[in-house]
């Protein structure tokens, strides 16, 4: 069943023709173009610190990859402090806890949206070892399935200074992308929080900085690169 209604506007879907969901668009070619010899398809997207858009960024990437085509699926592994079910206006009293902890199958808890091709997969209710979950088998099995019902899967995961989680989800991933907050994020929060990513050998695959004030004649709203600018 698709869901009509969403609680947060996705600026690719009420905006398409705006810079920032062409700077979207661009986004996912550059990620798509940032491989040669292989595909990506589980992208991971990490924040240093809370606040700085990944949600956000998570869910307009997602919705980019679908308008192109893809079959997508958007997972929400913050499970101590979820966001994408307020983004899409779902109930999230199922999803990635419940398949972690019970016998469910994934077509039981993903849920379609009003986007076309886009999929969602809520956290679930807040469990007591939010860490010890997105590190257990039962994880790297679901991801593992998932990859062969969606051609692209988005990971949304807590910042990685905060706790661990972010650490452990990038294991099963193709990539991370960073979001950082332009203006806010100090140059040494931003360093550590891409070291703590390669000390667990995730790919970076670019950083986003957020909220960049724009001046006339400036372009992209968001930009991408291997590195933040500052960094």
């Amino acid at each position: 069943m698709r869901l009509p209604t969403i609680n947060r506007p996705i600026i690719m879907d009420v905006n398409p023709h705006s810079p920032i969901a062409e700077a979207y668009r661009t986004l996912r070619t550059n990620i798509e173009f940032s491989a040669v010899d292989e595909e990506i398809r589980v992208i991971m997207i990490n924040s240093a610190q809370p606040g700085e858009g990944k949600s956000t960024t998570a869910a307009n990437l997602a919705a980019a990859y679908a308008l192109s085509g893809k079959k997508v699926l958007l997972i929400d592994a913050d499970l101590r402090k979820p966001t994408v079910h307020h983004i899409f206006g779902l109930s999230n009293r199922f999803g990635v806890t419940n398949l972690l902890t019970t016998p469910a199958d994934f077509k039981e808890a993903v849920r379609e949206t009003h986007v076309d091709n886009l999929h969602v997969l809520t956290s679930g209710p807040t469990p007591p070892n939010p860490s010890e979950l997105l590190g257990s088998k039962k994880m790297e099995n679901l991801v593992h399935a998932l990859k062969e019902a969606f051609d692209v899967l988005i990971i949304d995961t807590p910042p990685t200074l905060a706790v661990t989680d972010a650490q452990i989800v990038a294991a099963l991933c193709d990539g991370v992308l960073l979001v950082l907050e332009s203006g806010r994020i100090k140059r040494e929060i931003a360093r550590k929080a891409k070291a703590n990513l390669e000390h667990v050998n995730a790919r970076i695959l670019g950083i986003v900085l957020n909220n960049v004030k724009r001046r006339d004649g400036d372009a992209p709203y968001y930009y991408y690169g291997s590195s933040a600018k500052g960094s």
